[in-house]
């Protein structure tokens, strides 16, 4: 059968064009169910067993897809009408509605209604587009109901004007609420699905609403289009249409831009806006205005006056309560988590961090207010967290609840719930549904639990989530890309590769390391030159472009390394075995081969494919003990100790080219092989192995950016790094001036000499100290398309290069998969394929690769902070610790032995309370002047684990009174001491460190806890664990 659809139009030059579209339909379009007869055994979709069949319509596609995700909804009717329109109007609810269709674990069947020539309807005379479609997902429903007599079929809706058409053609038809209270099987259900809220379609007065936040704990229930129950006080303003907004940011008094939360509060945040030439800071709830981390906001800023009113207002103490005309909530201490935001935990900030300012009220910051959202980003995946403790309710009533995100950069979040008693004491999922103007917190709904508070493994999994780790098991098609094992090159490999199975090839890494994707050879030529090899995993020779698996690749990114796991970006066939370049196995490699003088002078270079056999991988210490061994002249053994020697070179050259040596404490763990529980944290040992092997890595990706960028100067990936901008160097040049030593950062050069200068006689820790806050000055590095940027921007200012990008690790890093296409594609090895010649496109795919790199960071630094807090848990531990920063509000403490930092606690005994902060002078003092701690003092602590609102663990550092120091008190023993040999700049620290892992230091706003600085998870059970050397992250 055939449908004619007609139209003209006018063309660009004035002519009319007539259009005929035809729709065909069909009546071979099954039902999916096996009670139809008809229906082909191919087509079975849908259980005979069922209850009940669903028809789901558009708007719960688009806004309950939490509540269609749940395992307990299943046997649902998906009409092609529904799968059009959320492919037109939300993408990524249309990708999960596909991903449930296409499950082979859930039963969801697409009915292709448009296309079957009893379910197609036409318009009628001034009917909507949207009625027509609510008409058509019930005459699909009509049809189901005629073609299974014997099966119930119920139209899910949240359109009350559809439910009521339904019915009254014959449809049973139900709202979410009223179908999930039916199924007593599963009273979660009810939870799940997602609040409607003020102004949406669902006026069932049998569904609740949640009015904004009932001051008694208490649902009301009321019609969305009937009158208000009680009236509320608005709390804040309402947000600006987007007319306005748009005419506003046109005349220059509005500026747009995405907000970014302190990780100490909700409350205060920054817009970075180019209109406004700097970043706005917003302060205060009112100011923030129901604007969420991530959100893109329209701002409009603060007269002087007004800033002036706001600083004042932002240094007062908030009060629990309020007074008589307080906000009902307000007045029953729900004022964010009762705790004032100057005393927050502050998580990590690093030179990773874009800029993270610290709050200081009367600072000289351009402020402004949100008045308007122009796009929401609340997380679809949802926020994890736990209920605040509250007195519980009857069981089994649904109770209106207060929800605490693990991340204080979240507000607290209200939802309703029967199953308060179960979910207390759990960590859950909540997602963010709305936020009304006379509402406190934002209303969202529960999504499912994740186990109990405390457990390793649920934490794991909030980290995981909360910094959206994709820990998703790889799909068929996706293990269909990977050839079956076992796998050994076949005679089809080999073409176009060089035979390099005969030269002294060996790996160094990580002990345990897996996924080992790079080896070194040197050998001497006949001309007195020496032939230096960087050989690096052949992924690409597997990973072809747009087949699923690189699909999957590109949006992970990366591998995710953790304190005892590992998240591939790859399958771990691949990652563990046929890509890995293990000891005494063929493999293939991509190989960079230069001939290079005693001197360490490059002649010349060459890439190429090839094979080769590994004769030896090696962790460092092995690789350092052949090298320190002069026993030992074996081929392998003679090639370290020349690549060595010629290393050193390199690195000594790099530095006087203006590369700065950084650092960051790295700590690893030892792990129970039993429990996975820690047994020892200890700082991590740099040796000269592992040094080497950096100075290959950064030759290897110096050398190919040099050439892809010459073979496709518009699309190659490159990575800068951005100088910093000076009021970055701020902290490092006032503790310069506090601690008697000058800071030139003119470039990195002037920089690298004032660190160098940086010495205290007698104090081996102190240039460390120094070099560790000046880790922090640095911006993050970023990868990007070089045709999106001008030359002037491709330097690498942390290694003083001109051009830098990753080659290295493409078995973990998708970015190295890029380059490896670009590089062989300049070879005429392999075309490029189209997806690297877009520029534009390819500095997406970069943006998402900055991304989910740096959540990788995060994930990797939370999961160490969560296992240092394990084991400090059950230890009451006093170390030395030195003072790295005063603040108004208290003194910052690193701890050298663990690598934590924070802000210590001074006790009472000590007499806190008369204590001046002397931020200028960086020291503490007593009201006589007495000078009790300056900067980079020895000190000693007490480092316990504390559990705040929220259930959120830290660790509290506390100094111990001077009265009963004992400086030769020895730490933990379950924890080693730094060897002497740490402490030297020279042997710890790596120029390419600034734009990999880095201390995570630095405290928002006088917080009474640790943060965990960064770390090389190195952990000694179970070896698939084991991170790579952060050399590779460069």
């Amino acid at each position: 059968m055939l449908q004619n659809k007609s139209f003209v139009r006018k063309t660009k030059k004035g002519g009319v064009l007539k259009v005929v579209n035809q729709h065909y339909l069909r009546d071979d379009i099954y039902s999916g169910s096996s009670l139809d007869p008809d229906c082909d055994a191919e087509a079975y979709k849908l259980s005979a067993d069922a209850a009940h069949y669903l028809v789901i319509d558009t708007n719960l596609a688009l806004h309950q897809m939490d509540f269609l995700e749940h395992p307990a909804v299943d046997d649902v009717v998906v009409p092609g009408t529904v799968l059009e329109e959320c492919r037109k109007r939300n993408s990524a609810a249309y990708q999960r509605l596909r991903a449930l269709c296409s499950s082979s674990a859930r039963r969801f069947y697409v009915f292709s209604n448009e296309h079957h020539r009893e379910t197609y309807i036409q318009a009628q005379p001034a009917e909507s587009p949207n009625d027509r479609n609510d008409r058509a997902i019930r005459v699909a429903t009509a049809w189901y109901m005629k073609r299974i007599p014997g099966k119930e079929v119920i139209l899910l809706t949240a359109d009350a004007d559809n439910r009521r058409k339904a019915v009254a053609e014959g449809v049973r038809a139900l709202s979410v609420q009223a179908y999930a209270r039916l199924r007593t099987d599963c009273p979660e259900l009810v939870d799940v699905g997602a609040v409607v809220m003020r102004g949406g379609q669902d006026d069932d007065e049998t569904d609740m609403v949640i009015d904004g936040a009932a001051s008694n704990g208490r649902q009301q229930q009321q019609p969305s289009d009937g009158p208000r129950q009680a009236k509320r006080r608005r709390i804040y303003d309402e947000h600006m249409p987007m007319s306005e907004v748009t005419a506003g940011i046109k005349a220059g008094r509005l500026h747009q831009g995405p907000i970014r939360m302190s990780r100490s509060s909700a409350f205060q945040a920054w817009v970075s806006s180019e209109s406004a030439g700097e970043d706005i800071q917003v302060q205060g709830r009112e100011a923030v205005n129901r604007a969420l981390d991530g959100d893109i906001v329209a701002v409009r800023l603060l007269t002087p006056a007004e800033a002036a009113a706001a600083s004042k207002a932002a240094a007062r103490r908030p009060q629990k309560g309020g007074g008589a005309d307080a906000h009902p909530e307000e007045a029953s201490g729900d004022e964010d988590d009762g705790e004032p935001w100057e005393d927050s935990r502050v998580a990590e900030v690093t030179m990773d961090d874009v800029d993270e300012k610290e709050v200081t009220p009367g600072s000289e910051r351009v402020m402004g207010r949100v008045v308007g959202i122009i796009r929401r980003n609340w997380r679809t995946r949802g926020y994890c967290g736990s209920l605040k403790d509250e007195e519980a309710g009857k069981r089994g009533r649904q109770q209106s609840r207060l929800f605490c995100p693990v991340e204080r950069r979240f507000p607290l979040i209200r939802l309703v719930t029967r199953q308060a008693e179960t979910l207390s004491g759990q960590r859950i999922v909540v997602v963010v549904d709305g936020w009304e103007a006379d509402s406190l917190h934002p209303v969202g709904h529960y999504v499912r639990k994740l186990g109990t508070i405390g457990d390793k493994d649920t934490e794991t999994e909030v980290l995981l989530i909360e910094n959206d780790i994709n820990t998703s098991p790889f799909t068929p098609g996706v293990h269909a890309c990977v050839p079956p094992l076992p796998w050994s090159i076949q005679k089809s490999d080999w073409p176009g590769r060089e035979d390099f199975r005969e030269l002294p090839i060996c790996s160094v890494d990580p002990p345990g390391c897996r996924d080992i994707d790079d080896a070194l050879h040197v050998r001497p030529l006949p001309s007195g030159n020496f032939e230096v090899g960087v050989h690096i995993a052949d992924v690409t020779h597997f990973l072809k472009p747009g087949t699923p698996m690189d699909e999957e690749a590109a949006a992970r990114s990366t591998t995710t390394y953790l304190v005892q796991r590992r998240i591939d970006m790859l399958p771990k066939p691949l990652t563990e075995d046929i890509c890995s370049l293990r000891g005494g196995v063929e493999r293939l490699a991509f190989s960079v081969i230069w001939e290079m003088t005693p001197q360490a002078d490059a002649v010349s270079v060459r890439f190429t494919k090839s094979v080769i056999c590994s004769k030896a991988a090696l962790s460092y210490a092995e690789a350092q003990a052949r090298m320190d061994d002069e026993r030992l002249h074996d081929e392998i053994t003679v090639g370290l100790r020349r690549l060595n020697s010629m290393a050193k070179i390199m690195r000594a050259r790099r530095f006087d080219q203006g590369a700065l040596a950084l650092a960051s404490p790295e700590v690893k763990f030892e792990m129970d092989t039993e429990t996975l529980d820690p047994l020892d944290v200890a700082v991590y040992q740099i040796r000269e192995a592992n040094q080497m092997v950096e100075e290959m890595m950064l030759l290897a990706n110096v050398t190919v950016a040099e050439h892809i960028l010459a073979a496709f100067p518009a699309c190659s990936l490159l990575r800068s790094h951005a100088t910093p901008a000076p009021k970055r160097f701020q902290p490092l040049v006032q503790a310069g001036v506090a601690a008697g030593f000058d800071i030139d950062f003119s470039s990195s050069k002037a920089l690298a000499v004032s660190l160098d200068k940086a010495e205290r006689p007698g104090d081996g820790y102190f240039n460390r100290l120094v070099r560790i806050m000046a880790t922090r000055c640095m911006m993050q590095a970023l990868y990007f398309s070089s045709g999106t940027c001008a030359p002037s921007e491709y330097h690498h200012y942390g290694l003083a290069a001109p051009l830098y990008t990753h080659f290295t690790s493409p078995i973990r890093r998708y970015a190295d998969v890029v380059v490896h296409r670009l590089l062989a594609a300049s070879l005429r090895i392999t075309p490029l394929p189209e997806s690297a010649r877009d520029s534009q496109a390819l500095q997406r795919s970069a943006g998402n690769m900055n991304m989910r790199h740096r959540n990788a960071q995060m994930a990797g630094r939370a999961s160490a902070e969560l296992h240092t807090l394990i084991f400090f848990k059950a230890r009451a531990i006093v170390s030395e610790a030195r003072v790295l920063r005063v603040r108004p509000t208290g003194i910052i403490v690193f701890v050298p032995q663990y690598g934590i930092e924070g802000q210590a606690k001074i006790p009472e005994s000590m007499g806190e309370a008369s204590l001046i902060f002397n931020e200028e002078k960086q020291a503490v003092l007593r009201p006589d002047g007495t000078i009790i701690f300056t900067i980079f003092d020895s000190v000693q602590i007490k480092a316990t684990v504390e559990e705040t609102q929220g259930h959120r663990r830290h660790l509290e550092l506390t100094l111990v009174d001077k009265s009963r120091w004992n400086p030769s008190r020895q730490a933990h023993a379950a924890v080693r001491a730094v060897p002497a040999a740490q402490t030297a700049p020279a042997a710890q620290t790596a120029p390419a460190r600034l734009a990999a892992r880095t201390l995570a230091a630095s405290v928002v706003k006088g917080a009474p806890a640790a943060s965990l600085a960064s770390v090389v998870l190195i952990v000694a059970v179970p070896p698939a664990a084991t991170a790579r050397h952060e050399s590779r992250d460069i």
